[in-house]
């Protein structure tokens, strides 16, 4: 059987704009799922980011998933489908068929049959995680997957691009409550 791709032009635009139109993580992250989910016709998405000291996966963003599932204990990069620390995305079309995640029971009684989980790089270093959960298994088109990689890599741009803003916003702040005639 044929994947069928679901990812056209339209929400590659939408998804695109949105990922460029944003100066704030949080809203950019949120908007994000909620696109994806609405527009690919799944069951939720998370966005997560790398906390280096602990090799956690912080959710940054999520829709589409209870509270419950949200908080069944710390994803850990090395026990949480770890091909992304090779930068290589992962591609589970049964959930119960599976022996590579780290809570596959609260996968199951969640009602994800399927996820789809890729590395967001920076400059070849892993800052994050875009994962989408399916209701259904997955047979996903290699061009959708490729979006995907796409998408990812723009999200790890707009991280570096916030962060940079946001630190430039904190030293002009900071210059103009200690010398505010130089900012003139």
């Amino acid at each position: 059987m044929v994947a069928e791709d679901r990812i056209d032009i339209d929400i590659y635009k939408v998804v695109t704009r949105a990922i460029a139109a944003s100066d704030n993580l949080e809203d950019m992250a949120a908007q994000l799922t909620h696109l994806l989910v609405g527009a690919l016709g799944i069951k939720g998405c998370t966005i997560f980011v790398l906390n280096p000291d602990t090799e956690e996966l912080e959710a940054l963003a999520s829709f589409g998933l209870s509270i419950n599932y949200m908080n069944k204990g710390p994803v850990l990069v090395k026990k949480s489908l770890d091909h992304q620390l090779r930068g290589e995305p992962v591609v589970i079309r049964d959930v119960a068929a599976s022996d590579r995640l780290q809570y596959p029971k609260d996968a199951q009684k969640e009602g994800i049959r399927a996820i789809i989980s890729l590395p967001v790089k920076l400059q070849g270093k892993l800052i994050g995680v875009l994962r989408l959960y399916h209701h259904e298994t997955w047979d996903i088109s290699e061009r959708d997957l490729d979006s995907l990689i796409i998408f990812t890599e723009n999200i790890g741009l707009a991280l570096m691009y916030i962060r940079l803003l946001q630190a430039i916003k904190f030293v002009r702040e900071t210059v103009s409550e200690i010398h505010p005639v130089w900012l003139k």
